[in-house]
């Protein structure tokens, strides 16, 4: 998961995480009882600069009020962080604090790599994540991480182009046959109703694919079977569709980044584009002066859910100081923490106090509300319990997702590649 405002979200004055402040959780006191001076070693990925300050910003706190327990900040990659931790684990140089994203780590937590933070983390920080993102991070019936920040698919439509066309933007929902409809309306004079970066589809092939009920997957861990029928191949059917038969989708986007179509955005050239939510904080950034943007009501097909894949907490279950890493953690899960991070990533924390904080701070403007809410559906997907997800989804989805968008292969080859791919990495 890659994410990304433009101010950092000063302190709020919410109570209901209060009492992770006191000694147990380590807000302020967390060395208490103890004259053992650690260290710990936190790798974030946060890259926005936002993000960044806001991270450091957390770790500075902490410090100041915990002297015996100090946390060094270490900068990782989103990027590289799979193979990364590989090699750490096995060479036993983990951090204490890794970051990573739910879909990840069940992979190291079946190999037994994760400590289980359920003993560490206060009830507070427990009662105020919903049980369906909790489950995202449980393994084995441990849990293996607190869950962060979440990611949600959104729609971003050029609000004069939206307009002009006489397309509505209000309601509580958008059904993929009006994505399709509206899209096929915007498209003329050589510029196209849609841009789409799927250049690395697979997350939101599979994420998106939750709204036809697509689960991919039945069963868990190495047990885990590939389940590829007509749900899972709903969402690339309706790409290809727009793509190649309507042609209101620009088939180059669909080879760009996410990043790469917001220029064409800016232009003109697509009136709407889809992608991560975080992507506002590039728009913000990056838009002339004067574009007017928004973002459209959550997708729907048969219901909104989208995956809940959240960034994770975790701490090395051979790591040396299991119990203070695990206070700081719950630190960083406080409400005004979570806020700043999500406000700075453009992300959706996964607290209801820390969204009411981003709301209340932002007036819900520059798509918030619509933001916040497209994370109300977000819940756990089975791809999340199978262990050899990141090698299918690396070395069979992308590049049979890839040859199909661009039009190289049909929809029955495409899902064939998916369902003996599994085979030949989960042998």
């Amino acid at each position: 998961m890659k994410k990304l405002v433009t101010a950092l979200l000063a302190a709020s004055a919410l109570v209901t995480l209060a009492a992770c402040g006191d000694s147990d959780s380590g807000s302020g006191s967390g060395d208490s009882g103890s004259t053992e001076k650690v260290t710990l070693k936190f790798q974030s990925l946060a890259f926005q600069k936002t993000t960044v300050a806001a991270t450091k910003k957390i770790v500075a706190d902490w410090n100041a009020a915990n002297p015996n327990i100090q946390v060094e900040y270490v900068q990782g990659s989103w990027d590289s962080v799979h193979d990364q931790l590989v090699t750490q684990f096995q060479g036993s140089t983990a951090p204490d604090v890794i970051q990573d994203e739910s879909a990840d780590i069940t992979g190291f937590a079946n190999q037994g790599y994760l400590a289980d933070l359920s003993q560490y983390l206060s009830q507070e920080t427990k009662d105020a994540v919903s049980q369906g993102v909790w489950d995202t991070v449980t393994v084995n019936g441990k849990v293996v991480a607190a869950p962060t920040l979440l990611q949600s698919y959104v729609v971003f439509g050029n609000s004069a182009l939206l307009k002009q066309a006489g397309i509505a933007t209000t309601g509580e929902s958008l059904s993929w046959d009006d994505l399709q409809a509206n899209a096929k309306k915007l498209t003329a004079g050589g510029k196209y109703g849609l841009g789409w970066g799927l250049k690395s589809p697979t997350a939101t092939v599979l994420n998106l694919g939750m709204n036809f009920d697509g689960a991919f997957f039945e069963g868990s861990g190495r047990d885990a079977k590939a389940k590829i029928g007509d749900a899972e191949l709903e969402v690339p059917k309706r790409i290809h569709a727009m793509a190649y038969t309507d042609k209101s989708i620009d088939p180059t986007s669909l080879t760009q980044s996410g990043s790469d179509v917001l220029p064409g955005f800016f232009g003109g050239k697509y009136a709407m584009i889809v992608g991560g939510n975080y992507a506002a904080q590039q728009i913000v950034e990056q838009a002339p002066k004067g574009f007017q943007w928004e973002v459209l009501p959550p997708l729907k097909g048969t219901s909104e859910k989208q995956a809940a894949n959240p960034q994770t907490l975790s701490v090395p279950a051979e790591g040396k100081h299991v119990k203070q890493a695990a206070q700081f953690i719950d630190y960083f899960m406080k409400a005004d923490n979570l806020a700043a991070v999500g406000q700075g990533d453009w992300l959706i924390p996964t607290t209801k106090a820390a969204r009411d904080a981003i709301e209340k701070a932002t007036g819900g403007k520059d798509g918030w509300t619509q933001t916040l809410a497209s994370g109300e559906e977000l819940t756990k997907a089975p791809f999340q319990s199978v262990e050899n997800y990141p090698k299918w989804k690396d070395q069979i989805a992308t590049p049979a997702l890839q040859e199909f968008l661009a039009n190289k292969i049909d929809l029955d080859a495409l899902g064939k590649k998916l369902s003996d791919g599994w085979g030949q990495v989960n042998s």
